[in-house]
């Protein structure tokens, strides 16, 4: 363990080590050390996207975003785009491919890939990576910090938190950083949540029952008024415990943040993405003989299209024309806006990332350097910034890693 540093890196993820690999490389002769306190790091990197790693999205700008201004976010990430980013790679040996999804994958797909390669990448620009070294406190020392733990000490005059935020503390990143941030001078945004992450219902509601099954549906966050708050389209998963899928972990920070500012925000749920209340009662006023579960079989599992009907009262081999206008209002709005009672949502060790954290507001964005505390630096999920699943939030990691690593690297 060196006494000094020129600088010391806390948190060893993927922004991170790419702030490590660019603070070596812009500047060579300098000592750059990454301390990290998991046993192994990159454990996050290894998880994402079914252990396959899903490095960035072939369509990245900042609409993929929330959490501060999509302004600030954008200038961050024109620093280092999709195309400088599979550039990066292939440079380190790891040639991505781009899936009919627009996700990026390694060739190979598989995690290790890509963290072999960060690993490698960085040891290469001459940083050291030490762990397990958890940093228990950040302290300015003059123009410079301390930077302590169990371990003992390490002095600097220049610290980059790249801690991440709460999501999967199991992986390392418990939250720590935010401490960190606000001894230093920081404030944190009033919330911070778990984002792309699944929601619970009752036990005994009938979606609970259909664990396994997967179909496209729409799900909308409506305000009391019934305008659209947020909406997205995509694989949802039956769960036992509620819902999952891409489109539920895509809406579930819009939700959540939307029912902390008015609790009578709902969330809606349409299993026929593009079918409205209208179109579908019409539709079964025109089946005749036809009876709703063959309606439902056309679109839906039959275990979904059965309970969909029982849900609404209607036995779901009775023929439609014997339907009430009544029975078929209901049936229609129970398949294209049934209410969801959401109880909640799985916590952060579900979570895949974290909502709110350090203002882009109390960062420069030209550089990633506080504007209150000069010499502290910020990339990847310890900023309030978080990204639709599909590559975003690795995306963000690059580009602020990258800005803060090149910023941090110059000398001065």
């Amino acid at each position: 363990m060196p006494e000094t540093a020129d600088v010391v890196i806390v948190g060893a993820g993927a922004a991170g080590l790419m702030a490590g690999i660019w603070a070596g490389r812009t500047n060579p002769g300098r000592g750059v050390v990454l301390l990290d306190g998991a046993r192994k790091p990159g454990a996050k990197i290894l998880v994402a996207g079914g252990g396959r790693c899903n490095v960035t999205h072939a369509a990245v700008d900042e609409s993929a975003y929330a959490g501060s201004s999509r302004n600030a976010i954008k200038k961050v990430l024109r620093r280092f785009d999709v195309s400088q980013t599979t550039a990066f790679f292939r440079e380190m040996g790891v040639e991505l491919k781009c899936e009919e999804t627009g996700k990026l994958f390694p060739l190979t797909d598989d995690a290790r890939t890509v963290l072999d390669a960060l690993l490698s990448a960085a040891y290469q620009a001459g940083a050291s990576i030490l762990h397990p070294r958890r940093v228990e406190a950040v302290t300015r020392a003059g123009d410079g910090f301390i930077v302590s733990g169990a371990w003992g000490q390490i002095e600097t005059p220049n610290v980059v938190l790249a801690t991440g935020g709460c999501s999967l503390p199991k992986t390392g990143s418990d939250g720590f950083g935010y401490q960190i941030a606000r001894s230093l001078g920081h404030t944190l945004t009033p919330r911070i949540l778990p984002a792309l992450v699944p929601l619970t219902l009752p036990g005994d509601h009938f979606i609970c029952s259909l664990s396994g099954v997967t179909v496209p549906a729409t799900l909308e966050v409506r305000a009391p008024s019934g305008k659209i708050l947020a909406a997205f389209t995509d694989s949802t998963l039956c769960a036992h415990f509620g819902l999952s899928g891409p489109s539920v972990l895509d809406i579930s920070r819009y939700y959540l943040a939307a029912r902390f500012d008015d609790p009578s925000v709902i969330l809606t749920i349409n299993w026929l993405p593009g079918k409205t209340p209208e179109q579908v009662e019409a539709d079964l006023q025109g089946l005749g003989r036809g009876s709703p579960a063959r309606y439902l079989r056309a679109f839906l599992p039959e275990r979904l299209a059965r309970a969909l009907c029982e849900y609404a009262g209607v036995e779901p081999n009775t023929p439609a024309g014997q339907l009430s206008r009544e029975a078929r209002k209901t049936l229609a709005r129970t398949i294209t806006r049934l209410a969801l009672p959401i109880t909640g949502q799985r916590g952060f060790n579900y979570a895949e990332v974290t909502a709110g954290g350090v203002p882009l507001a109390e960062i420069h964005l030209n550089t990633m350097q506080s504007r209150m505390c000069p010499g502290l630096y910020f990339c990847g999920e310890i900023c309030d910034v978080d990204g639709r699943i599909g590559g975003y939030n690795f995306q963000w990691a690059w580009a602020s890693g990258y800005v803060a690593g090149v910023s941090v690297g110059r000398p001065g």
